[in-house]
């Protein structure tokens, strides 16, 4: 029974060592780019300028390229430098001059996965040109002139996860369609979410204000009652003793004439 018991958990020992090799040996295999002439004269380019370009991990060496860094004038020009390159996963152009005629740009850019396009100068039009970034997994369109317009483009981005809208012209009207559209996109913020939790706050708030307005009533009465308790208390007290002293003034008035006839 012993040894069937030990060959059975070195077996399972040996499933799970196979196991952690494989998956080791996939997470060491990574993702590698053969990069050609033009390809790298292409980043070079980039470079020059004066994006960031950094690659994604030791073992992968797609790229990281970010614009917003730099202090020299990024525009739609910049962006044609990186048109069509798929092994860009993640692009920052935050606070650019990219406008709706930069953003058509990208739509050649099939590796990207994470777009960063807050503060520059796209609206809605921009994100007409995304719709076939069949990777894009993220979207920042934060502090731009993006409507509820856009709602369906942005539905229609089939592989996005998460979306940031703050300070945009989308409603919590356009939040709700995209909710309703895409249940499983996280929306940041979520005007949805938020309203709801606003709107809870402020039942909590004024549940809190009635019930300290009622305990301040309520503690206002006891005190109230208890001074008219101490005030009838010694009411009480008094006229007990002015009743007691006229006692013993008439009792001491009666027996000084009670004296006066003996």
């Amino acid at each position: 029974m012993r040894n069937t018991k030990r060959l059975f958990l070195s077996m399972m020992m040996g499933m799970v060592l196979v196991s952690g090799a494989l998956a080791q040996e996939e997470e060491d295999e990574g993702v590698s780019i053969e990069y050609s002439d033009a390809d790298l004269a292409a980043v070079e380019k980039i470079k020059e300028a004066g994006a960031l370009v950094l690659e994604v991990a030791q073992n992968d060496n797609r790229l990281n390229v970010a614009f917003h860094l730099t202090t020299a004038e990024v525009g739609n020009e910049q962006v044609s430098l990186v048109k069509d390159l798929p092994f860009i996963v993640s692009l920052n152009l935050r606070g650019t001059q990219v406008n709706d005629e930069g953003a058509a740009l990208l739509a050649g850019m099939s590796g990207l996965e994470r777009l960063h396009l807050e503060k520059t100068g796209v609206t809605d039009a921009a994100l007409n040109h995304l719709t076939g970034l069949e990777n894009l997994k993220y979207l920042n369109v934060y502090g731009t002139e993006v409507t509820d317009a856009a709602i369906a483009t942005i539905a229609g981005i089939k592989g996005l996860e998460k979306v940031y809208i703050w300070q945009t012209k989308i409603t919590i009207d356009g939040v709700a369609k995209l909710k309703e559209k895409r249940p499983e996109l996280k929306i940041i913020p979520d005007l949805v979410v938020e309203k709801a939790k606003a709107e809870a706050e402020a039942v909590r708030k004024a549940e809190e204000e009635k019930k300290k307005a009622e305990e301040e009533a309520k503690k206002k009465a006891e005190e109230e009652a208890k001074k008219k308790a101490e005030e009838e208390a010694a009411k009480k007290k008094a006229e007990e003793e002015a009743a007691a002293k006229k006692a013993a003034e008439e009792a001491a008035a009666k027996k000084a004439e009670e004296e006066k006839k003996e």
